[in-house]
């Protein structure tokens, strides 16, 4: 079951479409699931191994360097943290969380981020903490 990677010129995005066999790859028509977009191009992708996400965690879980650097509340740690969580997991950042680990790399603590950023608390204007209020909804 192949999946194949293409460029959208019309919505100008890297996808991956599935194909239920190769034949189907060959003879059908990938189709942008973003925009609906059929002027696609095809890409080289590289070998993707597949692993359970059980195994992806205990593999951050057996660095220690990884940990060791969340343990000191360094914001650079937390953001190198985020940013192995997401290759791992296959999930690439939203704006506003890529946002969020360029300020950690930066050196940025995570309470003046969230000061200048309250919709990360779901709030509406600033001074909330997102601590607080994720512990009023338990």
């Amino acid at each position: 079951m192949p999946i194949y990677e293409y460029y959208c010129y019309d919505c100008r995005r890297r996808i991956s479409v599935f194909f239920r066999s190769f034949s189907e790859a060959q003879e059908g028509e990938a189709t942008c699931p973003h925009c609906q977009g059929r002027r696609l191009r095809r890409l080289v992708s590289r070998v993707r191994v597949l692993r359970s996400e059980e195994s992806r965690l205990e593999s951050m879980a057996d660095d220690p360097a990884l940990l060791s650097g969340l343990e000191s509340e360094d914001p650079r740690a937390l953001a190198h943290f985020m940013r192995r969580m997401s290759e791992e997991m296959g999930e690439p950042l939203d704006d506003e969380l890529s946002e969020v680990v360029d300020r950690l790399e930066a050196g940025e603590s995570p309470e003046e981020i969230e000061q200048s950023m309250p919709e990360l608390a779901g709030e509406e204007a600033p001074g909330g903490d997102l601590g607080n209020d994720l512990g009023d909804d338990l």
